[in-house]
């Protein structure tokens, strides 16, 4: 019997447009309502999770935060912390010193404030059309803007993640040398072809969510999760029915156990009906 769904956001729970389809939420409102749990599982911050933890009442029916990839789990009522696992001062300081190199914008989130080195000279183009990811990134994520000359001078404390964005080419072009010093020490992905981030050893959203469920006394087998991208390939591995959407890279569908309808066209609600959830 599931007992919890477990969610990534961009490309999974909302369509090309950032939308959740009526189909899909009226799916969720209805498990919900029967006793299932849902959680949201992003490389978000917990304040690009609010719009739809409220579009989907998760505030009335004890749902969870997954963010940062799992680095950070919290209770989406409360605003609890069950589990939190960052980089140490001297980790970030160590990633924001080599990527000085790149050219590539770095941004933490801290507080209310997106934190980063330029708001204006981030702007690259994508898909045909010129995208600056800092201000797509603050405006997404109900973030103010704060800059800083030297990132790694001001970052003196624990940080859940740093997020580095450039343009896929250059990113596909230098994520390694980005990753180079930091493999044995730290996790480092894509989370999206313009996104590439580091958390702390060990993290990720398998390991929140073994954390997080089981101080609820959910097992594995209890859970189905759904996901489309490189840092989804651990929750839908760990998850007891894992979910590859149907636009998710083929690394992702490898390891799923089913696949499912893409991110347009209610893949979510489709796999909640075929497994009887709803």
């Amino acid at each position: 019997m599931i007992k919890a769904i477990i969610l990534d956001i961009d490309g999974t729970l909302t369509n090309d447009r950032k939308e959740i389809t009526p189909r899909t939420k009226e799916a969720l409102l209805r498990a919900q309502d029967d006793g299932v749990l849902l959680a949201l599982a992003s490389g978000r911050p917990d304040m690009g999770l609010v719009k739809w933890a409220r579009e989907l009442h998760m505030d009335e029916h004890l749902g969870l935060f997954l963010c940062y990839n799992g680095a950070k789990v919290l209770d989406c009522q409360t605003g609890d912390v069950l589990f939190s696992q960052s980089l140490t001062k001297e980790e970030a300081r160590d990633v924001l010193e080599h990527l000085k190199q790149f050219e590539v914008t770095p941004i933490i989130a801290r507080g209310e404030y997106m934190h980063t080195t330029d708001v204006f000279g981030c702007t690259f183009d994508y898909k045909g059309a010129p995208l600056n990811i800092v201000e797509y990134e603050s405006r997404g994520n109900n973030y103010l803007l704060c800059e800083h000359e030297d990132l790694a001078a001001w970052a003196d404390f624990p940080v859940e993640k740093i997020l580095t964005a450039a343009a896929p080419a250059y990113l596909q072009e230098n994520h390694e040398a980005m990753a180079a010093p930091f493999k044995d020490r730290l996790s480092c992905m894509f989370t999206a072809d313009y996104y590439f981030e580091y958390t702390a050893k060990g993290v990720n959203k398998a390991t929140a969510m073994e954390v997080a469920f089981g101080k609820l006394g959910i097992s594995r087998d209890e859970m189905i999760a759904f996901g489309d991208a490189e840092n989804d390939l651990a929750m839908l591995e760990y998850a007891g029915i894992g979910v590859a959407m149907a636009n998710a890279s083929e690394e992702v569908k490898a390891v799923a156990d089913e696949v499912t309808l893409d991110n347009n066209s209610d893949g979510i609600a489709a796999a909640l009906e075929k497994h009887g959830v709803i």
